[in-house]
């Protein structure tokens, strides 16, 4: 899937991930790790955490309850289901279910900011890192009515 979303990136002229697959995918064992399933395949994944990554947030915003998403890949083949905006609400409702505040995320990518925001987010503030520019964003949690977007949620530990 990862392999698949660095093509479409670049069939796009979008600087992907392709140099950093093995990085990516080794991200997923720093939270929990949520698949978005269609009809037996794994269509999209977010690796989510309920601690703020200690560079990105200050201690004020850490101390607010909120889940953190990072490494959200979905598979170009499913487009038009927009898997990436479904992982995105269920999340928010997820959050509010938990009595968190806020779901917040981070990018690389100015044309991910534009995406994040057609999703409810909002761009909180920038940061300068060896690996780039960083972009961090943030939505409120709320309740959905997720069944009404054909969402039916399932916890396996």
């Amino acid at each position: 899937m990862i392999t698949a979303r660095c093509g479409w990136m670049e069939q796009q002229g979008l600087e992907s991930w392709r140099e950093n697959i093995d990085d990516l995918a080794g991200q997923s064992g720093s939270g929990f790790m949520w698949v978005l399933e269609f009809e037996g395949s794994i269509v999209g994944c977010t690796t989510v955490m309920t601690q703020a990554p200690p560079k990105d947030w200050t201690p004020e915003e850490a101390d607010e309850p909120a889940l953190y998403l990072f490494t959200t890949v979905t598979d170009p083949a499913y487009q038009e289901h927009k898997p990436g905006t479904l992982i995105a609400l269920w999340a928010v409702d997820r959050a509010a279910r938990q009595g968190r505040t806020w779901v917040r995320r981070g990018c690389f990518f100015p044309e991910l900011v534009k995406y994040y925001e057609t999703q409810g987010y909002s761009l909180v503030k920038e940061q300068n890192r060896s690996a780039g520019h960083l972009y961090l964003l943030a939505r409120r949690a709320e309740r959905l009515d997720l069944e009404a977007l054909g969402m039916e949620t399932r916890t396996t530990v």
